[in-house]
């Protein structure tokens, strides 16, 4: 491009901040993050977000509702739509080493109007699922609790319980980690890796154990076949594909399986928060494409093989929906694995909440850097070099709807949000490498434009799967958000004020 088209690229609503000046933001003293994490941090990080309730919860439901023991099937096809996002992901974050995540490469790459849009997309994401994680959390230890004898005023127990008005756990959970998270990356790391190892061993012996007790009958017929769903939904619970198309998707046979993926897919969101850490990365051009990879595969062979288990434990048809594996150990004789599998849910959730929580300070933290939120949250705290301001106030803020909320019906507006992300990261990739070809990249996504184009097409296909309330819900989001940018983003952008100087 030549210098004399920037200043009118810099004026308009698709003006594109370069990968040069991105990265010169992140010298500046008062706005400089600590670069301390490596590839292990990394990993660790994103098996840490993925690994939740979903390997623990989803895949019975799925099992018994969609798919039947072809649910390995399943989470093997939404681990490919992850991997394609994935590879468009360490891409970016190798090139764009720069806190923000898909808002980040989206202003590098489409302009600041989209990249407001993802950026105040994934704040929405980010912090609703930082609650539903911490209530759920707080669901397990209560659950811990009541096994040993303990048991909270029924008012503290939180609005999903008979009686509550106040989820204390969750409340002061939310709020023990922003702490850990002001004071730095490096502890947040070593409590995360400490947690992540009690997690992945709870589950390699719920694996492990569960291999004894299979019988192969039960996985007799792999591919059950296909059913018409009973009753379906009505209205705006539907798939947005059903109102559209009249299209009802169908449950077992190979169309079950997709049916299921678009279920599944949920439990691997997370994986994209490690890209918002580059910024802190030693070597992100190394490092990233390692930790965002690395994590995606760990987890998807973690979950395939619990979906194998849980379906050769028990006949899928018998599978509980609340909690398959510590029930398919139960009809098993062996009770005990059930406060094992709560025991794991319950610490693996504390570094979910940590990770999602991580992401949405830095993403506020990359907006507020560039003028489009108040700069005054863009300051780092001069010890800790941590996004300490944006970090204080948005912890407070989730912790107060963890404790108030019932927030379990917002859920899905976190997995429409991120397979947005996932679109506007794979158009991006196609559009830097046509804007700017002569980027160095560490890191290349293979098959470009065949790639990103399946991954468009993959995760608009989830999309589509998703209630047409949850679209709804999302596009009022949507809204306020294009209003917040016309009332205050457009004007304080500092690519739009130096662009505007330049005219002049």
């Amino acid at each position: 491009m030549s210098t004399d088209q920037r200043p009118r690229a810099n004026t308009g609503l698709f003006r594109t901040k370069s990968v040069e000046q991105s990265i010169r933001d992140t010298e500046e003293p008062e706005h400089a993050l600590r670069k301390s994490l490596s590839a292990w941090d990394l990993t660790v990080f994103g098996v840490g977000v993925i690994i939740g309730t979903g390997i623990f919860v989803l895949t019975g439901k799925v099992a018994k509702e969609n798919a039947g023991p072809a649910t390995a099937l399943a989470f093997v096809a939404a681990g490919i739509v992850c991997a394609l996002a994935a590879l468009c992901y360490a891409e970016f974050a190798s090139t764009v080493p720069v806190a923000g995540s898909a808002y980040t490469f989206a202003y590098a790459s489409i302009g600041e109007l989209p990249a407001w849009i993802i950026g105040w997309d994934l704040v929405l994401e980010f912090a609703l699922g930082t609650a539903v994680v911490a209530v759920g959390w707080s669901g397990y230890v209560r659950s811990l609790m009541d096994n040993v004898g303990w048991h909270l005023p029924a008012s503290l127990e939180g609005p999903d319980v008979a009686g509550g008005t106040f989820d204390i756990l969750a409340f002061l959970l939310v709020l023990v980690l922003t702490v850990v998270l002001v004071l730095g990356m490096k502890l947040s790391a070593r409590i995360t890796a400490v947690v992540v190892a009690i997690k992945v061993t709870v589950v390699m012996i719920v694996i492990v154990a569960g291999l004894f007790f299979i019988v192969g009958d039960n996985y007799k017929p792999f591919i059950p076949p296909a059913v018409t769903p009973p009753g379906g939904g009505s209205g705006w619970s539907e798939p947005l594909v059903q109102l559209i198309f009249g299209y009802a998707p169908t449950n077992f046979g190979v169309m079950g399986i997709f049916t299921a993926a678009s279920v599944v897919f949920f439990a691997f969101i997370g994986f994209d928060v490690v890209a918002t850490a580059a910024e802190e990365t030693k070597l992100p051009q190394r490092d990233m494409p390692r930790g965002i990879l690395g994590s995606l595969l760990i987890c998807t062979v973690l979950y395939v093989a619990v979906a194998l288990v849980v379906t050769g434990m028990e006949k899928y048809t018998d599978l509980s929906t609340s909690a398959p594996l510590a029930d398919a150990f139960k009809a098993a004789g062996h009770p005990w694995y059930a406060g094992v599998i709560s025991f794991g849910a319950a610490v693996g959730l504390t570094t979910v909440c940590l990770i999602l929580l991580l992401g949405q300070t830095r993403v506020f933290f990359a907006m507020s850097r560039d003028g489009l939120l108040p700069r005054f949250f863009s300051v780092t705290h001069p010890r800790f070099r941590t996004p300490y301001r944006p970090t204080i106030l948005l912890g407070v803020i989730i912790a107060v709807v963890a404790g108030f909320t019932s927030i379990n019906e917002l859920a899905t507006l976190v997995n429409i949000g991120t397979l947005f992300a996932f679109v506007v990261v794979a158009v991006g990739v196609m559009v830097l490498r046509r804007t700017r070809p002569d980027l160095p990249r560490a890191f290349r996504t293979p098959w470009v434009p065949v790639l990103p184009i399946l991954s468009i097409a993959a995760s608009v296909w989830l999309m589509l799967n998703l209630p047409g309330e949850t679209w709804f819900r999302f596009a009022v989001w949507m809204v306020i958000g294009f209003v917040v940018y016309a009332l205050y983003g457009r004007g304080h952008s500092r690519l739009g004020r130096e662009g505007r100087g330049a005219e002049h």
